[in-house]
């Protein structure tokens, strides 16, 4: 199954790294990754094979880390994410 991950926040060192640690560790794969940086703003999108873990899994996972990061990780699946994102 497929999921669409956004981090936002604050840039700093190390934001990638630890998220797509993260990622790996949770048995999921990046298929594809978009990420930049606005003045002081740090934005991504990825989207990953979610693997053996669950969306609600990473979810969680991701909520904890993103909270120690000082970033807004959200995890979602991608049928959701597209059906919420269409025009």
């Amino acid at each position: 199954m497929k999921a669409v991950v956004t981090v936002v926040g604050k840039d700093k060192k190390g934001i990638i790294a630890n998220v797509t640690a993260f990622l790996a560790a949770a048995g999921a794969n990046v298929e594809d990754i978009s990420q930049t940086v606005l003045q002081d703003w740090f934005a991504m999108i990825m989207l990953v094979e979610t693997g053996n873990a669950t969306v609600s899994e990473l979810r969680a996972g991701a909520e904890k880390l993103g909270k120690k990061e000082g970033v807004n990780i959200s995890v979602q699946h991608e049928d959701i994410f597209t059906a919420m994102h269409r025009i």
